[in-house]
């Protein structure tokens, strides 16, 4: 159930609710379907999304959890460097070296983004579920790869 996107912004949303003095680290469950559609493999992701703040207003995010697939099960993380946007509702993405990666937004008019990978192309598309959950989609398609992979997002208290 795609809500319509909301008016507010987006770091905000990520750290959530917080009391008065400085912002805490927004934490999310997260739940991942993985899809080769060439080779018709499933496998899923479980685990946490960890939003923290820096002191220049960006955002780390933390994803830790545990991978299943055919060839592998077993613990798996990574993290990228959330940046404000040239807007409020929007993040800039970049990979943990710097390189950039895509934009983050709810916003119809953004939502969509996608980032060459020589020799595949990966396409996202965000969108909002609530105050408490968000969902976003990849598909990856080239000569390469030809996956599907879905992330549904819910906040913890």
């Amino acid at each position: 159930m795609n809500l319509p996107a909301p008016e507010f912004g987006l770091r905000a949303y990520l750290l959530g609710p917080a009391p008065a003095g400085p912002a805490i680290a927004g934490k999310w469950a997260l739940e991942r379907q993985l899809l080769d559609r060439s080779a018709g493999t499933r496998g899923t992701f479980t685990g946490v999304v960890i939003y923290s703040p820096t002191d220049d207003d960006a955002l780390i995010l933390r994803e830790e959890g545990t991978m299943r697939w055919p060839t592998f099960t077993g613990p798996a993380s990574r993290e990228y460097l959330l940046r404000l946007a040239d807007r409020p509702d929007a993040l800039d993405v970049f990979f943990d070296d710097g390189r950039p990666f895509h934009r983050m937004s709810f916003a119809p008019e953004a939502n969509l983004d996608r980032h060459w990978c020589d020799p595949d192309t990966y396409r996202v598309a965000y969108a909002y579920e609530g105050l408490d959950a968000f969902s976003y989609t990849w598909e990856v398609s080239g000569p390469r790869k030809d996956l599907l992979l879905t992330s549904m997002l819910r906040r913890l208290p």
